[in-house]
């Protein structure tokens, strides 16, 4: 008894299958859950990084973490890349009319149970003052000492100066849930680790 002759593959399955399966599914795996490129847009991490520096932000900190897998993830002095919290006005901006969460880029200061303060123009972590030889002088205002709430981190750009940068001194800790990841790793033009 001779085997039923399959009918010929179409040219949409054999498309679906190497394109789709083959190019794009890994693609998305690697960016959604490893990691992808970020380019920096403004001035509020200068002199660390400068508008149209290129990072590589690693996704998968992230993920680990909310797996309850370890990991070091986040430390002090990391540079996260994250969505500004939803409750405050400073975290919106509107393109081609339509209002959006922007990511942002700055370095992590304090960590969930760290008690951080601005005082006399320098930052205070657990009563120390923090050595920071990244920032800029030029703080707004003081602030008082802020205990940082589980599951979240407080955060500040390297450029201190009046209004250069929106950050933990405007809206407060961030919600891990929205950070995407730490980005220390410069890429282009200066290759390299981001000081810490």
């Amino acid at each position: 008894m001779n085997p039923v002759p399959r009918p010929p593959t179409s040219p949409w399955k054999q498309a679906w299958r190497i394109w789709i399966l083959g190019a794009l599914l890994p693609v998305y795996l690697l960016t959604t859950f490893v990691g992808t490129l970020a380019r920096v847009d403004g001035d509020s991490m200068n002199d660390t990084l400068h508008t149209g520096d290129l990072l590589l932000l690693l996704k998968y900190p992230r993920w680990l973490r909310a797996a309850h897998l370890p990991t070091s993830y986040p430390r002090r002095g990391d540079l996260l890349i994250f969505k500004a919290p939803a409750d405050s006005p400073y975290s919106y901006e509107t393109v081609w009319g339509v209002r959006h969460r922007p990511y942002n880029v700055k370095r992590a200061v304090a960590l969930e149970g760290d008690t951080v303060a601005i005082q006399e123009g320098r930052v205070v972590l657990n009563g120390k003052p923090l050595a920071e030889s990244y920032a800029s002088d030029g703080f707004s205002r003081d602030q008082p000492a802020l205990t940082v709430p589980p599951g979240k981190v407080w955060v500040l750009g390297d450029n201190r100066r009046l209004g250069a940068s929106l950050d933990s001194r405007v809206y407060g800790p961030v919600d891990l849930r929205d950070v995407a990841g730490p980005a220390n790793l410069r890429l282009w033009p200066r290759p390299g680790l981001v000081p810490r």
